[in-house]
């Protein structure tokens, strides 16, 4: 695939409010842009991650194929303003989304009609959600989706349940009386306390910060612990058949975080759903050597359900 740094694109530094609050955004630009209003995807990361973190590979091509841009950082995250940091909280993340994507809206040369959300695991819930619930898009990308909290759960197994429980109950209770958060690691090996403890984690983990060009400590991978005791409440799969946008779902075969055939249920329920599935697990569609096959696909979508072409009629 075309090296990144020899792709015609622009990307330049932005940021909007969400609930009054500064979030870092990155705009991307294609640099044949001829005036005519362009389609414009929205993309944010999974679970406690940054927009630093490999969504700049997937916004490149995104731009250098004609489309407008925008990757931002949740409240409390990355390079976005909000305290406590590492605030995982589900709600407070739907409304980064909506402002994000109001935002997108309103940049120079983009046609408002034709947004696309993308979201990659708990992000990709995100996306299903919002589409479900009426927010206005072109069509989703729902990348190694979370989609059902119960599976979640179960996926994580009872000891590292069990071992998350603590640290979750005392920051919970420690929020309501004003404390600092508790935090636990998003990511850790098999038998530590993180929310994330399967085999490949680590490595994935560590492989995705490679390939961004990113060292260890440049962000947190810490998440406040409360999430733990709500995620399992939170299923975006009961939104599923209310999406009326055409919707990309990309599936892991071997994905513990987010099962497979609970993934494939939940994409036969949308009902204008393009289902691709790959060998690997949750880490690898954003590094090599799945993610040419993943962002091929991601293009060729986008070209069938959003073309640049037809925001140039």
């Amino acid at each position: 695939m075309t090296d990144p740094t020899d792709l015609p694109f622009f990307r330049r530094p932005g940021s909007f409010l969400s609930e009054g609050i500064s979030c870092a955004a990155t705009v991307y630009r294609p640099a044949d842009a001829d005036g005519a209003p362009r389609p414009v995807i929205v993309m944010a990361h999974g679970f406690g991650a940054v927009q630093a973190l490999r969504l700049p590979a997937y916004a490149e091509r995104f731009a250098a194929a004609g489309y407008v841009v925008v990757t931002f950082d949740y409240r409390g995250f990355g390079d976005s303003d909000g305290t406590p940091r590492q605030l995982l909280d589900v709600s407070m993340q739907h409304q980064d989304w909506a402002a994000a994507l109001a935002f997108a809206r309103t940049l120079e040369g983009v046609d408002p009609s034709r947004v696309v959300a993308w979201g990659t695991s708990f992000a990709g819930g995100h996306v299903i959600t919002l589409a479900g619930r009426g927010e206005r898009l072109a069509a989703i990308i729902a990348q190694v989706p979370h989609v059902s909290g119960p599976a979640a759960v179960l996926s994580t197994g009872f000891m590292p349940s069990l071992r998350l429980a603590g640290p979750g109950l005392r920051d919970q209770i420690g929020a309501w009386f004003g404390r600092r958060p508790v935090y636990v690691n998003s990511v850790g090996t098999p038998g530590e306390t993180a929310v994330m403890s399967t085999p490949d984690a680590i490595p994935g983990l560590e492989k995705m910060f490679a390939e961004s060009g990113l060292k260890d400590g440049d962000y947190p991978v810490t998440v406040a612990a409360r999430i733990v005791l709500w995620v399992g409440l939170y299923s975006p799969r009961r939104w599923a058949r209310r999406v009326t946008c055409p919707a990309l779902v990309q599936i892991a075969d071997t994905d513990v975080i987010t099962p497979r055939r609970v993934a494939e249920a939940t994409a036969a329920r949308i009902p204008e759903a393009t289902v691709r599935v790959y060998s690997g697990g949750h880490f690898d569609p954003y590094v090599q050597p799945l993610f040419p096959s993943v962002i091929a696909d991601q293009l060729a979508f986008l070209a069938q359900h959003v073309p640049v072409s037809a925001a140039r009629r």
